[in-house]
């Protein structure tokens, strides 16, 4: 059986307790209330002319009990209760100044009753849209100042005295306005820092998107480049020289694993828990790039290897960072895919050379004629990976040969 949902929010409860103790005891003590000018330019208090009060503001008899109102009390009543409409943030600010802006036709404000009006102006600006509440806030507004031209008693009033008397109104008008421009402001900066959290979150989505991407593009065009000319080759010779097919079978079954393993390791990034840490081992750097163009040689692409020794003990060569190492790696075997699909040759030149800043990376293969480079998924990956640890990656061709240079810091040097 479904629980019947609460009639007044308890955040709401613990506002409509004391302003309401407070509202009863304004009527039930007869606290006097606020003057009003009269149409002649005398003052007198909200309950009555001077005449009709005592120094009490009823019949000037002692402190006490003064005599209940049945229609101020409601009207007391209404603008508290108001407060507890918090689904109807309009619907309160409507009800609670109508039923204030009456007790000031009357002459009968006492007062808190006006504590009820500024909680659910600052309410309707927290929870209802700008320019609806802004409408609404002019209306409640309007009606107090009418309330208070009621009470004044003006007819027959001279224009100086109306004007008088609406400029006597407007800092009852305020209990609306100022807790609507608090709310109002407030509200606003919610809102602000609220889409600002979410442009941030989605741009680190967005960010972590085209990394992945670039990743599962790297592994899976790396793989499948080399297992489609193998799959050529065994299809070309697989009559007249079988063992050459077989050769070729062999190379894309290792392929094709080494290619797994690689999107393996790739989505460990993604689903950790799911993913073994030896996944992560997987993980290829520079120690690797002699498997990956021994790989590629299987593939039929000559490709000649050129990188220094690893750093012996002792040695002052700086060090890459582990996404540097990553970088260095991908950016060879995104260049050797390209000679894969692109070159006019199948041979390239690898050259990886440490310096006194940084490790640079040079792959040179040949080019068909009228080669232009067209920045794709693969070369934006290559030059993202760079710049996101430091460095640069460039591609270029130069007359039949095609370049690409990449620059990556070491990690001491990125820190100076």
């Amino acid at each position: 059986m479904r629980a019947l949902p609460a009639l007044v929010h308890p955040q709401d409860l613990r506002l409509m307790i004391p302003v309401a103790l407070m509202v009863a005891g304004a009527q039930l003590f007869g606290a006097p209330g606020p003057s009003w000018r009269d149409g002649d330019g005398a003052t007198w208090p909200a309950g009555g002319r001077p005449a009709e009060q005592g120094p009490f503001g009823h019949d000037g008899g002692p402190p006490g009990l003064a005599p209940l109102d049945p229609v101020a009390l409601l009207l007391a009543a209404s603008a508290v209760l108001a407060m507890g409409l918090r689904r109807r943030p309009r619907v309160a600010a409507l009800l609670s100044t109508t039923a204030t802006a009456a007790l000031l036709g009357l002459g009968d404000l006492a007062g808190p009753e006006l504590l009820a009006v500024a909680i659910t102006s600052w309410s309707l600006a927290r929870r209802d849209s700008p320019p609806r509440s802004a409408v609404v806030a002019g209306i409640a507004g309007g009606v107090l100042v009418i309330g208070c031209l009621l009470g004044t008693g003006l007819s027959g009033a001279s224009a100086e005295g109306l004007l008088d008397a609406l400029l006597a109104s407007l800092p009852v008008a305020a209990w609306v306005v100022v807790p609507f421009l608090v709310g109002l402001v407030r509200s606003l900066s919610v809102e602000a820092n609220r889409r600002r959290r979410a442009e941030e979150e989605r741009r680190v989505l967005d960010a972590e998107r085209v990394r992945l991407a670039s990743e599962v593009h790297d592994v899976v065009g790396h793989g499948l480049a080399a297992i489609q000319m193998q799959a050529e080759i065994a299809l070309h010779v697989a009559d007249r020289r079988p063992e050459q097919a077989l050769e070729s079978l062999q190379v894309i079954s290792r392929a094709s694993a080494e290619a797994l393993a690689e999107l393996r390791a790739t989505l460990a990034e993604i689903a950790p828990d799911i993913a073994a840490q030896d996944a992560r081992a997987t993980t290829p750097g520079l120690e690797r790039l002699g498997d990956l163009c021994g790989r590629m040689r299987e593939a039929g692409i000559a490709v000649d290897l050129e990188m220094p020794p690893p750093p012996s003990e002792g040695s002052r060569r700086g060090t890459l960072s582990l996404a540097a190492d990553v970088a260095a790696y991908r950016i060879v075997q995104e260049s050797l895919t390209n000679v894969v699909k692109h070159a006019a040759e199948r041979r390239a030149a690898v050259r990886v050379r440490t310096g006194e800043d940084g490790l640079e990376i040079l792959v040179r293969s040949s080019a068909a004629p009228a080669t232009q480079v067209v920045p794709g998924f693969g070369i934006a990956g290559m030059q993202r990976r760079a710049a996101d640890v430091g460095g640069s990656c460039e591609v270029d061709v130069r007359g039949r040969e095609v370049v690409v240079r990449g620059l990556l810091p070491y990690v001491d040097r990125r820190r100076g």
